[in-house]
């Protein structure tokens, strides 16, 4: 099957790149960073350049586009102007919408669990409040937005904290964390904000999974099994890879200027279980992440 990726060099991308050319015939799109996309069939092309992107898709002509690419935390957000963030992350959402269904292609999208009311309690369901506090959020619900007011054939991905070990040029914080750690470093981590969050190994193999059936004009929360604090997730990396917790420090949202709070924002994943989806303990993610870097 024809699979094209947009933000392979990414956090995830570049595990979807590992995953899905195993049995796909790919092509990985990148930007900035090369990443690994340079060991697949791969072109750097910048998503906001319109036209070139249009020319991409119906060129390669892939049955489904899974679309990573974006502006992609709220604090990169925030630091950038408006139109720029709005420009890659609703705008080109709602062309690459458009050019699949021009082409009758699917269209995977990776939104966030952050466009959820981060004070409405645990355990959301996809039917749950949206209130997305960061520019970041906001950009990527109206990218959900514009999927649907394009048409039915999506599946919107509402991506919790992902975490392992960032490949090549990516990164993210659980690997600056077990690096600071290992080099018996101190951490700081936060005490009051909850997630479900899934290992970007995991990720990769679900959405493998995800693109086989014929599940189409969905909104999925793409999540872990269980709610922790990232001084939580700490606490068992330490655990597992048998470092020194006392390097964990507490803090609490209110101690990083400017932080758009959010909560808890922690899903139910029934829904993605549904499919037949068999989800892993965080401490088993942790143990396969460890095992896969040593």
């Amino acid at each position: 099957m024809k699979v094209l990726i947009t933000g392979g060099s990414g956090l995830l991308g570049q595990y979807l790149n590992a995953e899905l050319s195993k049995e796909n015939e790919i092509l990985t799109l990148y930007n900035l960073h090369t990443g690994n996309c340079n060991k697949f069939n791969s072109l750097k092309i910048d998503i906001t350049e319109f036209e070139k992107i249009k020319g991409v898709i119906r060129e390669f002509k892939p049955k489904i586009i899974i679309h990573t690419a974006a502006v992609s935390t709220p604090q990169l957000s925030e630091n950038l102007p408006a139109k720029n963030v709005y420009r890659t992350n609703v705008n080109a959402t709602k062309i690459i919408a458009e050019e699949c269904e021009r082409i009758n292609s699917k269209l995977i999208y990776t939104s966030t669990d952050l466009v959820y009311a981060g004070y409405r309690g645990s355990m959301l369901t996809e039917n749950s409040k949206l209130i997305p506090v960061s520019l970041y959020a906001e950009t990527k619900l109206m990218g959900e937005t514009k999927i649907q007011e394009t048409f039915d054939n999506y599946i919107i991905l509402r991506t919790a904290l992902l975490y392992g070990f960032g490949l090549n040029s990516s990164k993210c914080h659980f690997h600056e964390m077990l690096k600071n750690l290992t080099e018996n470093k101190s951490v700081k981590l936060f005490i009051d904000q909850y997630r479900t969050p899934l290992s970007l190994i995991d990720a990769a193999g679900i959405i493998t999974l995800l693109i086989k059936p014929d599940i189409k004009g969905e909104i999925i929360n793409f999540g872990g099994l269980e709610r922790v604090s990232r001084f939580e997730l700490g606490e068992m990396l330490c655990e597992i890879a048998k470092l020194d917790k006392n390097l964990l420090i507490k803090i609490t949202m209110d101690d990083i200027p400017r932080l758009p709070k959010v909560e808890d924002v922690s899903m139910n994943t029934g829904k993605l279980q549904s499919y037949g989806i068999k989800q892993k303990s965080i401490r088993e993610s942790i143990s396969e992440i460890l095992s896969a870097i040593h």
